[in-house]
């Protein structure tokens, strides 16, 4: 395959190195780094199937699936105007692959602008090789293979929702858009909120109360969290809880470092958002104050 459609890119240190791109016109930048044909691992992740075996059937009864850890080879190709310049492409791209100094993300924008990004760790291909067809005194090609533990490619479009309490507002806004929606003081309570998931998969929500707030609960497809109501504000005026689902991340702290997880009803489950369009609903008890509520998601995608 040719990548001549295609821009991608490089970059490491948790996302914050210099950018290093692998295809489209050099010009000026010759010599360069440049992705050759050959990519692997950047279509459907890998899939692992789970099963039960009976002695005494035929076959296997299928249980469930689930996608495995992505595994990606980058074909790269190094040239140099002389030794001194090749040696300064090989270090510039140490220095973005070392997984000591962080995840690198992977870029991918096709002809229709829309940047997809995949978070991986390197994990081999750049040890060296001076065979006569892998390496001269000018250039050098490698293989380097990467881990992306989340295997989901991610969009820069983040999808977000407000709902703003305060009085003269009607409880929803008849314009129908998803951003912003206004409600009124008092109990707050709708069981088919839709939200739109324009990605693949699902994707792990992000909520933030912003006080005064005296309890709350979400909901979607029978699971649910909560935080019940008491004689105070459980969020108090001007402070913000933020309830990160996000697998690896998922916490319930205010802006102050606070730790609510000890607040939370019983059985929990920080519930992700469907692809597609789906209901949620929501229950909040404003304090005496105004309060908002703010959701965002990063969309997931199964390929670039």
């Amino acid at each position: 395959m040719e990548w001549g459609h295609t821009y991608v890119s490089i970059r490491g240190n948790d996302g914050q190195g210099e950018e290093i791109p692998l295809t489209g016109s050099q010009g000026q930048d010759w010599p360069g780094i440049t992705m050759q044909s050959g990519a692997q691992g950047l279509d459907m992740p890998p899939v692992e199937l789970h099963a039960d075996a009976s002695p005494n059937l035929d076959g296997a009864i299928f249980r469930s699936a689930r996608v495995a850890q992505r595994e990606v080879m980058i074909p790269v190709f190094l040239y140099g105007i002389d030794r001194r310049t090749l040696l300064g492409l090989k270090r510039k791209l140490v220095s973005a692959l070392n997984p000591k100094n962080g995840y690198c993300v992977l870029t991918f924008i096709e002809a229709d602008s829309r940047p997809r990004y995949l978070y991986c760790r390197y994990k081999g291909g750049f040890e060296g090789d001076e065979g006569e067809d892998r390496a001269g005194f000018r250039w050098a090609r490698y293989g380097l293979q990467f881990t992306a533990h989340d295997p989901w490619f991610y969009s820069d479009r983040v999808q977000v929702a407000e709902w703003k309490f305060g009085a003269g507002q009607p409880f929803l806004s008849a314009g129908g858009s998803f951003l912003p929606l206004h409600l009124e003081r008092g109990l707050v309570s709708t069981t088919d909120l839709s939200v739109t998931n324009p990605g693949d998969v699902d994707a792990w929500p992000i909520w933030e109360l912003r006080g005064p707030v005296r309890g709350f609960r979400f909901a979607r497809a029978g699971s649910s969290f909560e935080i019940l109501a008491s004689g105070s504000d459980v969020v108090p005026a001007g402070r913000t809880l933020t309830v990160d689902t996000r697998p690896g991340y998922k916490s319930l702290k205010d802006d102050q470092g606070v730790n609510y997880w000890p607040l939370i009803g019983p059985n929990p489950a920080l519930w992700p958002i469907p692809a597609g369009q789906s209901k949620i609903s929501v229950e909040m008890i404003p304090g005496g104050g105004d309060a908002s509520l703010r959701l965002t998601f990063q969309p997931r995608y199964e390929t670039y």
